[in-house]
């Protein structure tokens, strides 16, 4: 009998579990641009699945996971219902063993209503009974538990591509070894302030490139506009205090256990001033932490700094 047992277990193919995996968790704001960053996943190599019901998460995973898929991007938002509410406790469920990375995407209101018009979609939470602008506060309130989970990112003026840049630094950033993130962002206050920025630094009082003829077109990248920027010496004592600031309190936000510190820079218009500190402070910071860097004023997504 037991020689019987043996014969047919001998048999069974025991699926093989996955040791290593990494899970990419989108969510936010509908409208915000989840879609693109699927897509950009779904373009790196990424198992993508769309719309999953929240509670489902954890079934989906373990299934995932026998079948050998060792990147794997989830989609999980409003569409779904109140079911989303369960997201935080199915998060904690999951084997520790699994690398899991959370995005989440959200864009000012007006920029939400602005694109549901020009697309002609109907918001997941609409209907007859209430406006869109009530939608979308409805979707951000209940939303609003999930905003700490993990990595941010305002879309409001963001360009298509500019996101898809973003995203694949993401991926590329949750394949290097787990430590604190540390984002350089410049932007323009005349395009309102970053939604996901932890820490701004307002450098409007210095000197501004734009009003010199030679030097309005160019950017914060450009020889001319670096050199003009080194020789202001407000520049340079305001570049001395904002790297000691960040120097004396890194350690602080590494204790904290904190995944991502995103520090803006702003000026005019996102092009001159905010660009050459950002380059200018990731150079400066990029022995102590993983850095990346982004420039929310400029049409086309170049980081210069040198990279670790």
């Amino acid at each position: 009998m037991n020689e019987y047992c043996f014969c047919i277990h001998s048999q069974i193919n025991l699926p093989v579990i996955l040791k290593t995996m990494q899970v990419i968790i989108i969510s936010g704001l509908s409208g915000s641009g989840k879609s693109i960053a699927l897509k950009v996943l779904e373009d790196s190599g990424y198992y993508c699945v769309d719309n999953l019901p929240a509670s489902l998460l954890v079934v989906l995973i373990n299934h995932l996971q026998t079948q050998q898929h060792a990147y794997v991007a989830v989609a999980i938002d409003m569409r779904s219902g109140e079911n989303i509410t369960v997201l935080p406790w199915q998060l904690k469920m999951i084997d520790k063993s699994i690398q899991i990375k959370f995005i989440f995407l959200e864009a000012r209101t007006e920029t939400l209503m602005q694109r549901f018009s020009e697309t002609r979609r109907r918001h997941p939470l609409s209907d007859k009974n209430i406006t869109l602008e009530e939608a979308i506060r409805r979707e951000r309130e209940a939303l609003a538990t999930l905003t700490g989970l993990g990595h941010h990112i305002d879309t409001s003026s963001l360009r298509p591509n500019v996101l898809r840049a973003f995203i694949k630094d993401f991926i590329a950033d949750s394949r290097s070894p787990s430590q604190l993130t540390l984002l350089f962002q410049s932007f323009g206050y005349k395009h309102g302030i970053p939604l996901d920025a932890d820490l701004v630094f307002d450098i409007r009082c210095l000197p501004n490139p734009f009003y010199d003829p030679q030097l309005k077109e160019l950017t914060g990248h450009d020889p001319e506009v670096i050199r003009f920027m080194e020789s202001q010496p407000d520049a340079s004592k305001m570049l001395r205090d904002i790297s000691s600031f960040l120097g004396t309190w890194l350690p602080a936000y590494i204790r904290d256990n904190r995944a991502y510190l995103t520090v803006a820079i702003g000026c005019t218009g996102g092009q001159h001033r905010s660009v050459y500190f950002a380059e200018k402070l990731a150079l400066h910071f990029h022995d102590s932490a993983h850095v990346l860097v982004r420039h929310r004023g400029l049409a086309e997504y170049k980081p210069h700094y040198a990279r670790r």
